[in-house]
C-alpha cells in the first residue's frame, strides 16, 4: 500500500478533473490525479481535424489564458493548452492506470488501480473527486455483427476510407461532421438515423451543408431507419419501406456515449432512477451521498450528457475546493503558481 496520504485524489484527468485538482491545490490540499488513459484522454480521441464549437476563453482553467489565433480552437491547440496548464501547476499525474475499485471511508480512502502492464497500484487519500466523464462508453447498436472489426464508435480521420463504402449511424453533430469529411475525402457515404430528420441542434453552419449533400445525392440518407444486422460486405437496414441491404465496408456507429454508471455505483453512490440516473449529491458542495466522495463534470447530469460541458463543468472544482478547505482545515486562498511540474508515469 502506498505510504503517501494525499488530501485529495481526483479520478479522471479531463479538463474538469484538472480544474478540480488545481482548485483543491490552490486551497492548500495535496492532490494527485489518476486516469486510465493519457492526459485529457477523451479530447485526444476526438477527430484529428476537429474544431471546438466554443471560443478559447470558455475552455480555460486555472486562470491561465488559452492563446489561440482562431475563434474556435482546434483539438491540437486544446491538447497543448491542457498540457501546459498541467505543467504550470506541477500536477501529480498517474496516467494509464485504470481504477479497479475503491475501498475505505471518508478520511482514509484507498483507490486500487492497475497499470497498462497489469501491475497493481494503490493510492490513499482523505477525499475523492470523481470526474470520469462519459466519452469512454459508447451506446451500442445491439445488433448482430456489431463485434466485427469494421464497426467503430469513434471517428478519427477520413483518409483510410477513400474509395470505400462507409455507413455513418447517427443524426447529431458528430455523425454529420463525419459524413461530410468522409464524403469530401472520397468515401461513398450512407447516413442512417432513427429519427425523421437530422437533429435540430446540429450547429447552424453544419446543418445546411449536410442537408444539401443529402439533397444532391452526394450522401445517401435513410431516416426513420435502424441497422438490423452487419455482415462482412453488407449491412441490412430496417427502413419504412422494409428491409434493405446495402454494400458496406466500414461502419461508424456515432450513437452517443454514457457515464460508467457501474463504476459510480460500485463506490456506493446512489443514482436517481427518476432523474436520468443522476448521482445523489449536495448541490451546494458536490459531495455525493457517500461522505468524502465528490462528483464533478458531466457525471452529475447522469444520462443527460448534453447538459454539462467543459464550459460549465470547469467551475465545479471551485465549489468543491471551498468545501474541502472547510473540512480539511485548509486556507481558502490561492497559492502562487510555480513553473515546474511533477509527473508520475506509474
Amino acid at each position: 500500500m502506498s505510504e503517501v496520504m494525499h488530501d485529495v485524489l481526483v479520478i479522471g484527468a479531463g479538463p474538469t478533473g484538472l480544474a478540480c485538482a488545481i482548485d483543491a491545490q490552490n486551497v492548500g490540499c495535496s492532490v494527485a490525479v489518476v486516469d486510465k488513459g493519457c492526459l485529457t484522454n477523451s479530447l485526444f480521441h476526438y477527430p484529428a481535424n476537429m474544431t471546438f464549437f466554443t471560443t478559447p476563453e470558455l475552455l480555460e482553467i486555472g486562470n491561465i489564458p488559452f492563446p489561440s489565433p482562431n475563434q474556435k480552437p482546434s483539438r491540437g491547440e486544446a491538447l497543448e493548452y491542457y498540457r501546459k496548464v498541467a505543467e504550470r501547476y506541477k500536477l501529480e499525474l498517474h496516467l494509464y492506470e485504470t481504477v479497479k475499485r475503491v475501498s475505505g471511508t471518508d478520511g482514509d480512502f484507498t483507490v486500487h488501480t492497475e497499470d497498462e502492464f497489469g501491475r497493481a497500484r494503490e493510492h490513499r487519500a482523505r477525499k475523492l473527486i470523481v470526474t470520469t466523464g462519459y466519452y469512454d462508453l459508447p451506446n451500442p447498436l445491439d445488433v448482430p455483427g456489431e463485434e466485427l472489426s469494421k464497426v467503430m464508435h469513434y471517428y478519427n480521420e477520413p483518409h483510410p476510407y477513400f474509395g470505400r463504402d462507409v455507413l455513418v449511424v447517427g443524426g447529431k453533430n458528430s455523425a454529420a461532421i463525419a459524413a461530410l469529411e468522409l464524403y469530401r475525402h472520397g468515401a461513398r457515404v450512407t447516413l442512417v438515423h432513427r429519427g425523421a430528420a437530422l437533429h435540430r441542434h446540429i450547429k447552424y453552419w453544419i446543418k445546411p451543408d449536410i442537408e444539401n449533400r443529402i439533397k444532391n445525392g452526394e450522401v445517401a440518407a435513410y431516416f426513420n431507419t435502424t441497422v438490423k444486422s452487419i455482415g462482412y460486405d453488407e449491412v441490412v437496414l430496417s427502413t419504412p419501406d422494409g428491409e434493405k441491404t446495402i454494400a458496406n465496408q466500414h461502419v461508424f456507429a456515432l450513437t452517443g456515449y454514457k457515464p460508467d454508471f457501474t463504476f459510480i455505483e460500485s463506490m456506493g453512490i446512489t443514482l436517481d432512477p427518476n432523474n436520468s440516473r443522476c448521482p445523489i449529491y449536495n448541490t451546494e458542495t458536490f459531495e455525493s451521498n457517500v461522505a468524502g466522495i465528490y462528483v464533478a463534470g458531466v457525471v452529475v447530469a447522469g444520462e443527460r450528457t448534453n447538459e454539462v460541458f467543459i464550459e460549465n463543468g470547469r467551475f465545479h472544482g471551485a465549489v468543491i475546493a471551498k468545501d474541502l478547505a472547510d473540512k480539511l482545515g485548509k486556507a481558502s486562498v490561492a497559492k502562487p503558481v510555480k513553473p515546474e511540474h511533477t509527473y508520475a508515469a506509474e
